[in-house]
């Protein structure tokens, strides 16, 4: 699930009728210093600048995490949304936090994969896709099914705490349930605020 430098393989190819909301949705190529580049609507350093816009705007590369402006995402998500919304029915899970965890961990980028191994939409690490029998974690409605699955797990586990089963999501449940709390892991602290903040978005409308 660990969410490091994913692989973009992702033309982003959009008509004349939406360059004007593309316009106005500033995004920023940012550098770090290990070189990798990260695609964000904020500004977050002094090595992120502004990207142009344009309908034929294409991003390359690896070692590229894309998480994009809210219009982007919202194009890149419209194509799985049929199977976000059946299979949170199927769980039990409402599909605006299959959404935002979607977003946290792969930005909508089926073919993501992590420095760790983890792969797809939900970013499922190999041994938890062959435990939940999930044949190609690059297939999206395998990997939305399996994820949700997993995070159903990971529910009745804690007992519904979503704070808890996103922690375990992210960190794995093990050191979760040996410390009954979200681990002092900086990485999974931001993670569970960062799902907590998109799903509260996506329920109130603002994607």
């Amino acid at each position: 699930m660990k969410k490091y430098g994913y692989v973009i393989l992702a033309a982003l190819i959009f008509g004349a009728a939406g360059r004007d909301d593309i316009a106005r949705a500033t995004m920023y190529q940012c550098v770090d210093a290990s070189g990798s580049v990260r695609y964000t609507d904020m500004r977050e350093s002094r090595n992120c600048t502004p990207v142009i816009f344009n309908d034929r705007t294409t991003f390359f590369g690896q070692g590229t995490a894309y998480t994009g402006s809210n219009l982007l995402l919202d194009r890149l998500a419209a194509k799985y949304d049929r199977y976000i919304r059946y299979y949170g029915v199927r769980y039990n899970i409402d599909p605006h936090l299959i959404r935002a965890i979607i977003r946290c961990e792969s930005a909508f980028n089926p073919k993501a994969v992590s420095k760790k191994g983890a792969q797809g939409l939900m970013q499922l690490m190999p041994a938890t896709a062959r435990e939940l029998q999930v044949a190609d974690p690059f297939d999206p409605e395998a990997n939305i099914d399996g994820g949700t699955r997993y995070l159903r797990s990971l529910l009745n586990t804690f007992r519904q705490d979503l704070r808890l089963a996103l922690a375990a999501y992210n960190a794995g449940p093990t050191i979760v349930r040996k410390e009954q709390t979200v681990p002092r892991i900086p990485e999974t602290i931001e993670y569970v605020k960062r799902v907590l903040t998109y799903y509260r978005q996506y329920k109130d409308g603002r994607s």
